[in-house]
């Protein structure tokens, strides 16, 4: 294990990365980066698992031998460098294929997650203006509704099921290709994926990744991951998403390391069946992922103890309860990864550096980027003071963010970029996070925040889920509400409402505790898994508004 503070002045991960940094060379393609690069005889790069049992490898070879034919039909169809292709598709071979080939000829990847629907697909292909869109017969229904769609390409279901009349056919148009397609070498800033972030108001916005953050992005998944060539690795996030596109597919294979695919539900059952059929000792997901095998219990441990060596958790903070249980029944810590769509991950528990980790702690700052929390005034504050992190994009060499396409923003302040999260600088330099600068809760002059007392409630045993937002209160401004989902075993009463009060105002304070909870069958999410605390605090918004009216 590597020294923290020496891994932070150390970048130099590849060649060809480093040479287009340090000038406008052109001298990169992210298809030959993460396939061309490794495909060496028999090198697999993709373990496929389907959810009726079925199953299949990729090497590096095939994808390179397909992705060359399917960008030379897109040549044909003329996409050229710079144009969008966007892929509606689940988590298979075809995905890596369309990403390779789109990326070969200069072009730019648009990952769609296949749990949108018409309206959500409508507004990210009209906003980006893509040349072609790629889905498979499942998702295809969706794209008659869509206004304006693209040229499609059908990945058919069994006898051609799924392509419609005018789509052109993934797997009869590869064989009418040659197998040969020069890449098209781009600079460090010319784009290769396009993201939306989703966002709690408005529309989604797009924004550019460059070239230039594959070395951010391998630089996570070697310091923070710790992903070694020995290692079995599954990240069970979508690649429609931010987190599987740069950390699940982009990180890894640019390392030359076969990536596992697990293309149907997230479940108790296929989890376990996964890490045990293909000896997983690096997984990476996300909270709610985990919470949901915590459920399983003793019989979830019983099946995998003993098999994980890292484990690994993003898209939200990580509830101190889960990383005890995993601890505990299971042998494994769980590392707390904080990012954006925007950044990548920059706060980690970095499982491959050495420094200290403190439970409930976001960790610290990922090589190449200094992290600030700043006041109001956008000055930075020292340890103990809550405030905004911030990344100093001066003092950010991996830093890569510039901005939303075709859309001002007010996260740039000065040389800092704005996260909107508040945190609190630890005094061994780590940070906690608190929440969303929107979540934040005001009663009686303090503020608390709702992660803390998520996590409170969660360790009850009755506890399953919990989101807490503050409700309008003319006494103290606000009072913690909390929503709280329950097991099965344990009834919604007045009687476990009070235990609960009592049990988080034992955990943390007076002021932090609950006064009020509702118990619900479920809470609202994104399709990525994060909660949406602010569909909770505007209904209580709207009551207290409806109450005085």
């Amino acid at each position: 294990m590597r020294e923290y503070l020496a891994a932070t002045t150390e970048f130099d991960y590849q060649h060809t990365v480093n040479a287009a940094l340090a000038g406008n060379l052109q001298a990169l393609n992210a298809c030959v980066e993460c396939c061309d690069r490794h495909a060496l005889p028999g090198r697999i790069a993709l373990f496929w698992e389907g959810k009726d049992g079925r199953s299949a490898t990729s090497t590096f070879t095939d994808l390179q031998d397909q992705a060359a034919r399917f960008a030379n039909f897109l040549l044909a169809q003329g996409v050229k460098r710079g144009d969008k292709v966007a892929g509606l598709l689940p988590r298979t071979a075809e995905l890596l294929v369309v990403v390779f080939a789109t990326w070969r000829i200069g072009a730019v990847y648009q990952p769609l997650f296949t749990a949108f629907g018409p309206k959500a697909i409508e507004h990210r292909l009209n906003s980006s203006g893509a040349a072609l869109v790629v889905t498979d017969a499942v998702n295809r229904p969706k794209l008659a509704q869509v206004q304006g769609c693209p040229t499609i390409v059908t990945v058919a279901g069994a006898k051609g099921e799924g392509i419609v009349h005018g789509d052109y056919s993934f797997w009869a148009e590869l064989p009418n290709y040659p197998n040969v397609c020069e890449p098209v070498l781009l600079g460090a800033d010319d784009p290769f994926l396009l993201m939306f972030t989703s966002g709690t108001t408005g529309p989604s916005k797009a924004l550019s990744v460059p070239l230039k953050a594959i070395v951010a992005f391998q630089s996570y998944t070697r310091d923070a991951v710790d992903l070694r060539p020995e290692d079995a690795f599954w990240n069970v996030a979508d690649p429609g998403w931010a987190y599987g596109i740069y950390f699940g597919v982009t990180g890894p294979l640019s390392m030359g390391h076969p990536i596992t695919f697990y293309d149907g539900p997230f479940t108790l059952e296929s989890t376990c069946r996964v890490i045990n059929k293909y000896a997983i000792t690096n997984l990476a997901g996300s909270p709610t992922a985990y919470r949901l095998l915590i459920a399983g219990g003793e019989q979830f441990a019983r099946s995998i103890k003993g098999k994980l060596r890292i484990v690994s958790s993003a898209g939200e903070p990580l509830n101190p309860e889960v990383i005890r249980w995993f601890a505990d029944n299971l042998g494994v810590t769980i590392h707390d990864h904080y990012g954006q769509t925007e950044l990548g991950m920059v706060l980690c528990n970095h499982h491959g550096l050495l420094h200290p980790v403190h439970v409930g702690a976001a960790g610290f700052a990922s090589p190449g980027h200094r992290i600030v929390v700043l006041d109001d005034d956008h000055q930075e504050l020292s340890a103990g003071q809550p405030g905004i992190l911030a990344i100093d994009r001066e003092q950010s060499p991996m830093c890569w963010f510039a901005g939303y396409d075709g859309v001002k923003t007010k996260a740039f302040v000065g040389k800092y970029y704005l996260s909107g999260d508040t945190v609190e600088r630890n005094p061994d330099g780590s940070i906690s996070f608190v929440g969303r600068s929107d979540d934040v809760i005001t009663t009686s002059g303090y503020r608390v925040g709702p992660f803390d007392v998520e996590s409170a409630l969660v360790e009850h045993p009755a506890v399953v889920e919990a989101a807490v937002v503050g409700k309008p209160d003319p006494e103290r401004t606000e009072l913690v509400k909390a929503f709280v989902v329950i097991s099965e075993q344990y009834r919604a009463t007045p009687e476990l409402a009070e235990e609960l009060r009592l049990h988080v105002r034992k955990r943390l304070a007076a002021h932090a505790y609950p006064r009020e909870i509702e118990f619900v069958s479920d809470l609202p999410k994104t399709p990525s898994g994060k909660l949406q605390r602010f569909i909770l605090r505007n209904q209580e918004i709207a009551k207290a508004q409806a109450a005085l009216a």
